[in-house]
């Protein structure tokens, strides 16, 4: 199966500190490390895990950090199809409390892949699925070319600029920014998903149909936490509906996703491969 994300990308710094600080106090962290990440790449990983490889649109600065993301992007599987921008690869500084939370600050301004951009859009139209967390409209006009289209709700008012409809919207209960009102979208969503963390979720379907999803318990590491999960959950949903699965199954698979990724440290080692 051929799968895609089209989506950012950013150099992420984690520490492993043992409580987020409040206002005026210093976290010293137990524990550091680096690598690319955002929604877009910790999908792309995740779907290359499942496929066998990945196609990844995606922006980058022209720098040195936007150099190092593709290429160990590109070591963990992903076929990466990058345009340079002229503004700095964005960064972001997550802090991991004890509990495996994340807290996330980003720093400078998303970069997202634009039809512009001389990438090789053509390949969509060949692609069974794809996830889509940034672009232009035209973007995800391009995006809408593969045969099941997933898009996450951080990018909605992206999502009606284009004017299509995808397949699946997935947002969070528990992220005011992934929050939508189905009613007052100007198409119904075929498939609606509203993830609650480790409660599970919810689910509605443009046919009437409704449900919840159950969360899987994974034994969390030591060095366990929740970054990438929700999009790692993404990606799963996607190649499950991309396989042509029924809805409880592709939800009960994307959340086997989902909470490998949060067992292991950062984004990318727990990651399940669907073996």
């Amino acid at each position: 199966m051929r799968v895609a994300v089209v989506g950012h990308t950013e150099w992420v710094w984690f520490g492993t500190v043992d409580r987020i600080p409040a206002p005026g106090e210093i976290a010293h962290s137990t524990d550091d490390w680096e690598e690319p990440g955002g929604g877009g790449a910790v999908a792309a990983v995740q779907l290359a895990k499942l496929a066998g490889s990945c196609d990844f649109f995606t922006a980058l600065g022209d720098d040195d950090l936007g150099d190092r993301a593709a290429r160990e992007l590109a070591a963990l599987g992903v076929d990466v199809h990058a345009a340079q921008h002229d503004d700095p690869t964005r960064r972001a500084l997550t802090l991991v409390d004890p509990a495996g939370e994340r807290t996330i600050t980003t720093l400078g301004r998303r970069l997202a892949p634009s039809t512009d951009d001389p990438l090789p859009w053509d390949r969509l139209d060949e692609t069974d699925a794809v996830y889509v967390t940034a672009g232009d409209a035209g973007a995800f006009r391009r995006a809408r070319g593969a045969r099941v289209m997933v898009v996450t709700t951080r990018v909605l008012d992206e999502l009606l600029d284009a004017d299509v409809v995808p397949d699946a919207l997935v947002g969070s209960d528990r992220d005011h920014a992934e929050h939508v009102d189905a009613g007052a979208l100007p198409w119904e969503p075929p498939l609606l998903v509203r993830t609650e963390g480790t409660s599970g979720g919810r689910y509605e379907t443009a046919s009437g149909g409704t449900g919840r999803y159950e969360a899987v318990e994974v034994p969390r590491g030591p060095a366990g936490d929740a970054y990438g999960a929700g999009d790692s959950f993404a990606a799963g949903l996607t190649y499950a509906l991309g396989s042509g699965w029924p809805v409880e199954r592709a939800l009960a698979f994307a959340a086997r996703c989902g909470a490998a990724c949060a067992a292991g440290r950062g984004p990318y080692a727990g990651q399940w491969d669907g073996s």
